[in-house]
């Protein structure tokens, strides 16, 4: 009797050890194919750490919004409402302390807030993208060189967005995937 419930104890724990990142990765897979794509413009740089790799650290040029509500607190969570511009890139419409109703949103967090020019920063959730580590400091030089360019719009992430969640899809340099951009 001891034995059955050990075993059924094995099973579900084994199910729950399978479910949890099964979900995880379809719930990802679910916003790639059914989210709004949205560009958003990059400034990347190329940290390395021990735990996680190489990658790309990404800053947006998005990440400010004026606004004149002041009761805004550092890592505080927030809300910001977005839409493509005239040229296809993202661009933040509003920043609320309560998901809207309608239109795409992602969750992002407080930065800081400036008086003096009533500027609003904070964070995007998608601020990384993993690469192989051989070709992390080759896109970091890539994108120096991009960025140099005088092309406008450039280098940007590819992000899927759905009922506040994103997940970054892909980052771009002269519209190719910055892998693909290294190995030419």
């Amino acid at each position: 009797m001891k034995r059955n419930y050990i075993l059924i104890l094995f099973a579900v724990l084994a199910i729950a050890q399978i479910a949890v990142p099964a979900q995880m990765i379809f719930g990802r897979e679910h916003i790639l194919k059914t989210g709004t794509a949205y560009k958003f413009n990059t400034e990347p740089i190329d940290p390395s750490d021990p735990f996680k790799g190489k990658y790309i650290v990404l800053r947006y040029q998005v990440d400010r919004f004026k606004t004149s509500n002041k009761a805004w607190q550092r890592e505080q969570d927030i809300y910001i409402s977005i839409a493509n511009d005239s040229l296809g890139f993202a661009k933040v419409i509003s920043a609320d302390l309560e998901a809207p109703e309608t239109g795409d949103y992602v969750k992002a967090k407080v930065d800081w807030y400036t008086e003096r020019d009533s500027t609003l920063h904070f964070s995007l959730p998608f601020n990384e993208f993993y690469m192989n580590e051989t070709k992390a400091y080759s896109a970091e030089l890539a994108h120096r060189k991009a960025s140099r360019d005088s092309l406008p719009n450039n280098t940007y992430a590819l992000v899927y967005v759905k009922n506040g969640e994103a997940v970054l899809d892909n980052v771009f340099i002269n519209a190719i995937p910055i892998a693909t951009f290294v190995e030419e």
